[in-house]
């Protein structure tokens, strides 16, 4: 009986000035030597503690980033998606500020915009079209964008990665309402940004309990 195949892929997103972005790289082997790729590897059964594990490993190794925040996505397998054989790969999304991307160490890292992808190997379409589907989901009703800014940032910041995951603008009022009925935030003492026209805006940054959790509302925004 042939080996199933058996791989973890991360969906590492970030947000820009062009927009929700995802990280490819070139795969270095066949099949697909060359091609932009989702940072992908095998899992290693003899040291990797589980499925995150390896996930969490396989990022660090082919991007040089240690993603804060990392969930797992979903399971795509089958015989027809790699050319070696019947294969399954457990999928994660990482979410990380851009800066944490340039600031990377591997260099080969290119972002791609979710909306203007190149050709791409397996179903790696597929991954980062249901990666994409749940972030956009999920920015209704939890703490889930922050983790796109930097470890401070002002409620206009905030406002406008959440106006941008959900396609729509939000009214100021409800918006500053629904971060304090989700009690997530915590404002830094004395810190404030007068990078913008008007006053200075306060500083926040995300409670420690949700760094790694994501708090989750009964109604969306």
């Amino acid at each position: 009986m042939d080996p199933v195949i058996c791989t973890v892929d991360v969906v590492l997103l970030t947000l820009t000035a062009e927009g929700l972005e995802v990280a490819l790289l070139k795969r270095e082997h066949a099949p697909f030597k060359g091609v932009a790729a989702l940072p992908g590897g095998y899992i290693h059964a003899r040291t990797d503690t589980d499925a995150r594990d390896a996930a969490r490993r396989v990022l660090l190794d082919k991007t040089g980033i240690a993603a804060p925040y990392l969930e797992q996505l979903a399971t795509f397998s089958g015989a027809a998606r790699d050319p070696r054989g019947w294969s399954v790969s457990i999928a994660y999304y990482a979410l990380v500020p851009a800066a944490t991307i340039a600031q990377a160490e591997r260099h080969e890292v290119r972002l791609y915009s979710v909306d203007r992808l190149p050709p791409l190997p397996f179903d790696h379409g597929d991954i980062i079209e249901t990666a994409v589907s749940r972030l956009r989901s999920k920015s209704q009703y939890s703490s889930l964008p922050c983790h796109l800014l930097g470890e401070v940032f002002t409620l206009p910041q905030l406002q406008r990665v959440y106006e941008v995951l959900m396609g729509e603008s939000i009214n100021k009022v409800s918006f500053r309402r629904k971060m304090t009925e989700m009690d997530m935030l915590d404002p830094v003492d004395g810190q404030f940004d007068s990078s913008g026209a008007h006053r200075p805006a306060q500083l926040y940054r995300l409670k420690p309990a949700f760094r790694e959790q994501l708090q989750l509302l009964e109604r969306g925004l």
